[in-house]
């Protein structure tokens, strides 16, 4: 029972930011001495992207929409795909950025043959309210999970991307998670760099660097996935540096036990 409790633990799927998007294990008790919010050194404003979803091998499974609204200090960001298979992933995040970054609130919806269960996910990033919806796919079982979290200041569900645009180069930083599985675990992740990469614009070199986002396991958690060889994955972003920084890339798991995906951005091409 107890190696069966801990399996589903780290195949908790988290969508940061984007970020949207990554595949965690749980840490009971956040340290506060990591809760820091990230600051703002860029802030936000209106935006309109094109992603995609592909695998790793370049196949497209999804079309995406990278959406933000700044009113005053609030930012809504949301990021929307549509698979081809009918299935929908749709994640907002809304944020204040008065210095520092502060989660307002977090609605996701997933749902189709292309994720486990059907999952939507209300909270509140002030009070830690939460209300989770779910609908197993195998046996159509639904559960609904209601209570309350005590957030770290840097919990950044739906907009992980944003923070990583934010931190200074070549720091590390700490963020914070909450998985839904469907019941909520808060997550501690670390945010390292891992240098630059070389990119090309047509014929104009740039330079991107590149993020990889570590799950911190507690010492009994982190026994057990040995055990179970569930271990959960890094997560991979890069993002374009210059006066104004831009997300690129990031690769990672949609959900529990999932395959690697890549999100990219793109942009339209005119008809002949």
């Amino acid at each position: 029972m107890q190696q069966r409790s801990i399996a589903k633990l780290i195949k908790a799927v988290s969508i940061g930011a984007l970020a949207p998007l990554l595949v965690l294990a749980a840490q009971k008790h956040p340290d506060p001495n990591e809760e820091a919010p990230t600051r703002v050194r860029y802030p936000e404003g209106i935006v309109h992207g094109f992603l995609l979803l592909r695998t790793l091998s370049g196949t497209t499974l999804a079309q995406g929409d990278l959406l933000q609204v700044a009113r005053g200090d609030t930012v809504e960001g949301r990021i929307l795909f549509r698979f081809k298979d009918g299935s929908i992933r749709d994640e907002t995040g809304t944020y204040t950025q008065r210095g520092v970054f502060l989660l307002q609130s977090y609605h996701l919806i997933q749902r189709g043959p292309s994720f486990e269960d059907d999952l939507e996910v209300w909270m509140d990033g002030a009070t830690g309210r939460y209300r989770v919806k779910s609908k197993a796919h195998k046996d159509g079982d639904e559960e609904l999970e209601e209570g309350t979290l005590e957030l770290p200041r840097n919990t950044y569900n739906g907009l992980v991307l944003t923070i990583l645009k934010n931190l200074a180069k070549g720091a590390v930083g700490n963020i914070h998670i909450v998985a839904f599985m469907p019941k909520p675990r808060i997550v501690r992740v670390e945010v390292q760099p891992a240098g630059e990469q070389k990119l090309l614009l047509e014929d104009l070199q740039k330079a991107a660097i590149h993020y990889v986002l570590k799950p911190r396991l507690g010492t009994f958690t982190t026994l057990f996935a040995k055990v179970l060889g569930k271990m959960p994955p890094d997560n991979h972003a890069w993002i374009l540096t210059g006066e104004i920084p831009t997300f690129v890339r990031f690769e990672g798991p949609l959900y529990p036990d999932g395959p690697i995906r890549r999100i990219e951005q793109t942009t339209l091409s005119w008809p002949p």
